[in-house]
């Protein structure tokens, strides 16, 4: 078992990645990784923590099992690998519920979109990012080529993926590709912390918030003035809008969670 999946009583799935060897992504793996967001999915989770069991979080894809394809072969393998690993990030990118990444140790290549693709990513102080791919002659893949200049800009981001330089959490922190840096020690706590909090919020409200940002830098001002519009007012008449407004007003905390369940 490469991926591990448990849904707590909180609707937090827990989502690990336990290969080991820096748990480098391999076709089994990025199996896995698609499972593991089909099974969210189905479960209609509240938040979703993804981690890394072992010193690294992920180094990247498995050169290893790329290495022993033979020939012509390998187009077709890795075309299977990113394919299952995209389709894992597309079903991630489409819940209602956010995802929160904890990494530690080395964060490489794919690991490295899997990281920037968590709206909220605690990064260990120790944590390290590398794209990687150009090093070895490839190309990015896991959304590192959409996601990196959105959080880092155009030319930071061909920084990163044409010398392939490390860089450190507290750097990472500084130029957006992380949430928040905390002590080695204190990673999964924190992290764990933030999706049990997130599960007790407005899913729904999360989900609309999640694609207006995404959508955000394909759109217009006036396109996304008008897509606010349409969002938020179908926000306040559903079920966890009337329940967080009666909350406000009844100075009280809300129940997002009692009102999904109706």
């Amino acid at each position: 078992m490469r991926v591990t999946v448990e849904i707590d009583d909180a609707g937090v799935a827990h989502v690990e990645m336990c290969r080991g060897s820096g748990n480098a992504i391999d076709l089994a793996t990025a199996r896995g990784l698609l499972e593991a967001a089909r099974e969210c999915e189905a479960a209609r989770v509240r938040a979703v923590l993804l981690t890394g069991r072992g010193s690294s979080f992920c180094v990247g894809g498995d050169l290893k099992e790329f290495a022993a394809v033979s020939g012509e072969g390998l187009a077709g393998h890795l075309t299977d690998v990113t394919g299952a690993l995209h389709g894992a990030l597309r079903i991630f990118a489409g819940l209602d519920a956010p995802l929160v990444a904890a990494v530690q140790g080395a964060v490489a290549g794919a690991g490295l979109g899997l990281a920037m693709a968590a709206d909220l990513g605690f990064a260990a102080a120790d944590a390290h990012f590398t794209a990687a791919y150009t090093a070895i002659g490839f190309s990015p893949d896991a959304g590192v080529s959409w996601l990196l200049p959105r959080l880092v800009g155009p030319k930071r981001a061909l920084d990163l993926l044409l010398t392939n330089r490390r860089v450190s959490a507290a750097e990472a922190l500084e130029i957006g590709l992380v949430s928040r840096v905390v002590a080695p020690e204190r990673l999964r706590q924190e992290a764990e912390g933030a999706a049990r909090t997130l599960a007790r919020g407005a899913t729904e409200a999360y989900g609309v918030t999640r694609r207006l940002v995404a959508g955000a830098f394909s759109a217009g001002l006036d396109e996304q003035l008008d897509a606010e519009a349409r969002r938020l007012a179908a926000a306040a008449v559903s079920g966890e809008g009337r329940e967080g407004m009666a909350a406000f007003l009844g100075r009280r905390r809300p129940d997002f969670t009692r009102a999904a369940a109706r």
